[in-house]
């Protein structure tokens, strides 16, 4: 197993990797910034969208060139050819220190994304699911951090965090609906050493991947919830984790280089860095688009 640095851009916060099968391309996010990043599985090409706003999450769309973007101000459609944004939803315009935050695309096309409390104190935020007709439906609330969407290879599990509970859930999933019932505690996070859940995705075997930030650590959950594996990574403030690569076997990790929080310190010189784990023996499964 090998990690090396694949782009050294010192994201305040990165955030959401996001691999685009068909065009061979990773996307990434610096939360803090506001900026959107892509490039190639090796770093090459880069290419940076300022989107002028605090943003959690993206993902790309079936029709064209264009990206849902998940930011403070609300979801918009991001046009990746002009740069333009053109807002869709505002769910929390009357909640000023929330801010949208994590999301994921499930197997049907809709992209279910959460929000948070950005001084993490309230159990303010919500989780919402957006449906190919773009109409918005809330989906779970009394949230504090909205973090690591992610479904099981069928798509009838879906796994959902609130960072500081100490827990990982499990809903069950109904892939023709939308609908995520039975809400339940899937795995206990390792809080030693001030670890807590933050990004997650699923693998082709049905082992959930997370990032547990501020610890330095990744962890991978057997399907029973029980911990099956732990990679320590060589900055303590990784945030999240996506496979890519031509065979899907290349784990990303985002991190940051400055935490939203003061009481945490910051990394050493690789802080902000995105991450390639290769090696793992492990492939992971095509993101699907946002529509219909």
């Amino acid at each position: 197993m090998d990690i090396d640095i694949v782009v050294d851009v010192k994201t305040t916060l990165g955030e959401g990797p996001l691999w685009d099968v068909e065009h061979q391309r990773l996307y990434w996010i610096d939360s803090i910034d506001g900026r959107v990043f892509r490039s190639t599985a090796d770093g090459s090409e880069l290419r940076a969208w300022d989107v002028g706003a605090k943003i959690g999450s993206m993902a790309l769309r079936r029709n064209g060139d264009h990206a849902l973007v998940a930011l403070q101000t609300g979801l918009h459609d991001l046009d990746l050819q002009s740069g333009e944004l053109e807002l869709l939803h505002a769910p929390e315009k009357d909640l000023p220190r929330n801010r949208l935050n994590d999301g994921k695309v499930d197997r049907a096309g809709r992209f279910l994304f959460g929000s948070m409390d950005m001084l993490e104190e309230q159990a303010s935020g919500r989780l919402y699911r957006l449906d190919p007709d773009l109409s918005l439906h809330v989906v779970d609330e009394g949230i504090i951090v909205s973090n690591g969407p992610c479904w099981s290879p069928d798509g009838t599990l879906f796994y959902f965090s609130d960072t500081w509970t100490g827990e990982v859930w499990q809903y069950d999933y109904d892939v023709l609906t939308g609908n995520a019932v039975n809400r339940r505690c899937f795995a206990h996070v390792d809080r030693s050493g001030g670890g807590a859940a933050d990004g997650a995705t699923v693998d082709a075997d049905g082992y959930l991947w997370q990032a547990l930030v501020y610890a330095g650590k990744l962890v991978r959950y057997a399907p029973d919830g029980t911990v099956d594996r732990i990679i320590e990574m060589p900055v303590a403030k990784v945030t999240s984790v996506m496979f890519g690569g031509p065979e899907l076997d290349i784990l990303f990790v985002t991190s940051m280089a400055k935490p939203p929080l003061p009481r945490f310190p910051g990394d050493g010189q690789a802080r902000g860095s995105l991450f390639a784990i290769r090696g793992l023996g492990v492939r992971g499964i095509p993101e699907p688009r946002f529509g219909s």
